[in-house]
């Protein structure tokens, strides 16, 4: 592995704090210019909370990350790079904002 294409900063929440999460992600949309995903009410994919999607240019998460740091409140945030093994980014190369949470990896089993 030598080259990252971009990096996802997936925002997890709750019923609770799904207004703050949204708001979060539309910030960093408007400030950073990151591809917002849809605001998951349900757990998807490895994601073991609600979620939503940043998907960020390496330029754009050396921006987004410090300011998500910042900003985040008490939300957890899990970030990870996109390098073609979505296994090891998940796994290996993921970079969490709060407390780590399991991930269900089973979903890159062949």
């Amino acid at each position: 592995m030598t080259e990252i294409a971009g990096y996802h900063a997936h925002v997890y929440f709750d019923a609770n704090t799904v207004d703050q999460a949204r708001a979060i992600c539309v910030k960093a949309a408007e400030l950073f210019g990151v591809e917002m995903g849809r605001v998951h009410e349900r757990a998807v994919g490895p994601h073991p909370m609600w979620s939503c999607q940043l998907a960020a240019s390496n330029a754009q998460f050396s921006d987004l990350l410090p300011w998500l740091v910042l900003n985040r409140g008490d939300l957890i945030v899990f970030s990870h790079p996109e390098t073609g093994d979505a296994l090891i980014d998940h796994r290996d190369h993921g970079i969490w904002l709060g407390t780590g949470l399991d991930l269900n990896l089973s979903i890159f089993d062949s």
